[in-house]
């Protein structure tokens, strides 16, 4: 993860909250879209790219947030409209998604190869995904929908893939001028195994079926997931990945949780992916009930309680509740936990936001971090404001539509021929090779 600047917001007017004081029922819909508009209209706050309009400034947050948190903060957007059907932001998500396609449309910016790593790219994939997924309106802007942008990331990953040690395994960074060249993580790993089995679950691609299987088993095998199924950070591949860094993180253990629930979907609830997906939401409980087993309220382990979490990892929460949410739609299973943990979490998240105006967020309802305090904690940012708001319009997933299959959604036909290079055939899936149907 790394860096950029600001962007967006010609906020409409229906999109600014008119009470001051954050009141959250969780069974109440209308109650959950009012509290989600509220901290929705914080976080879009932070952004105001596109009020510069620059090519160094649209889709990007300010510093100190790098470019990755950006892409993330656009696929929470799409889960935002998703949820609670407000389109408000739809046109500077879109804006924001297209600025940063690249010249080869797989998100890999010029601009940006201090900044852009495995993981980074991925988490601009994940929103490019999810819009395939939920039939968002598909881009105009190029010879691309968004299907086939998530395919050339992909394609760009698998290339990278790199037995010259452990193996095999993605290195965390993509150039070698950038420091954790040599070491393999978990999040870029365990992102190419969730975007696999998205990919293959949409496609229909044997292709994506066989990578999700081989990611999987080579992050087993090596130990970034152990036989608990807890996810580890990563391992340096300069000693042959022959010792791990033992940390966890709760976004690492979010996203392989919801690639192994959507292959148990795609197998049609086979009892090796249940097994699996079962495996990591009882990994999960890890990151809830800090200090006692009882409060059921979602905490970041490695660095919250000792306030040493940095910007990056005040986001982390956001993406464990994210995908948490989202496993429910593919195994229903995890429906029962995920909704007893994650209620409590966006109880209290929604306590924590209750700080005072700081020129984002309106007067009593700016977001903190540490939820399990009971209420606003003093820390603000991009981060805590992301994680609340995952939380909090998670509560709506319900009455969602699941995920849909490429057969499913509207394509529209590319503006232009394509100039991008095809990729190896014996390493990647090209889109000659998917099931997605381009309309003429």
């Amino acid at each position: 993860m790394k860096f950029s600047h600001p962007a967006i917001a010609v906020l409409a007017a229906s999109a600014i909250p008119t009470t001051t004081a954050i009141s959250l029922n969780v069974s109440d819909p209308v109650s959950v879209q009012s509290v989600a508009s509220s901290v929705a209209y914080g976080l879009m706050k932070y952004y105001t790219g596109n009020i510069t309009n620059t090519e160094s400034t649209i889709a990007i947050l300010p510093q100190p947030y790098y470019w990755w948190e950006a892409g993330a903060l656009w696929g929470a957007m799409l889960d935002y409209y998703h949820y609670t059907g407000d389109a408000s932001y739809n046109e500077v998500t879109t804006q924001a998604l297209v600025s940063q396609v690249g010249p080869n449309y797989d998100f890999m910016v010029p601009l940006h190869v201090k900044d852009e790593g495995n993981d980074d790219q991925a988490f601009w994939g994940f929103a490019a995904m999810a819009a395939a997924e939920m039939d968002y309106p598909q881009p105009t802007t190029g010879p691309y929908s968004w299907v086939e942008l998530t395919e050339n990331l992909w394609n760009t990953q698998a290339q990278r893939w790199d037995t010259a040690t452990c193996g095999g395994g993605l290195k965390w960074q993509i150039f070698t001028f950038n420091k954790g060249y040599d070491y393999k993580n978990s999040v870029s790993n365990g992102a190419f195994f969730q975007l696999s089995a998205r990919l293959a679950r949409f496609t229909g691609n044997q292709t994506y079926v066989d990578w999700a299987e081989k990611v999987f088993n080579w992050s087993t095998a090596i130990g970034l997931v152990s036989d608990r199924y807890r996810v580890y950070d990563g391992t340096d591949d300069t000693i042959n990945c022959t010792s791990l860094n033992h940390i966890t993180w709760t976004y690492s253990s979010g996203i392989y949780l919801y690639g192994a629930a959507v292959m148990y979907n795609y197998t049609n609830g086979s009892d090796i992916w249940s097994e699996r997906t079962q495996g990591f939401l009882n990994a999960t409980i890890d990151f809830f009930s800090p200090f006692d087993n009882s409060t059921n309220i979602m905490y970041e382990q490695a660095c919250e309680t000792v306030n040493t979490c940095d910007n990056d990892q005040y986001s982390f929460k956001a993406y464990l509740a994210r995908f948490m949410w989202k496993s429910t739609l593919m195994a229903s299973f995890t429906t029962s936990a995920v909704t007893t943990f994650l209620t409590t979490s966006a109880e209290a998240a929604a306590q924590a936001c209750s700080g005072p105006a700081n020129g984002f967020s309106l007067d009593g309802q700016t977001c903190g971090q540490r939820w399990y305090v009971g209420g606003y904690d003093g820390s603000v940012g991009v981060g805590q404001q992301l994680s609340a708001l995952e939380a909090i319009h998670g509560l709506l997933i319900n009455s969602s539509t699941a995920p849909l299959h490429a057969n499913q959604v509207h394509l529209i036909a590319p503006a232009a021929t394509s100039t991008a290079p095809l990729p190896s055939k014996t390493a990647t899936a090209t889109a000659a090779t998917t099931t997605t149907t381009i309309a003429l």
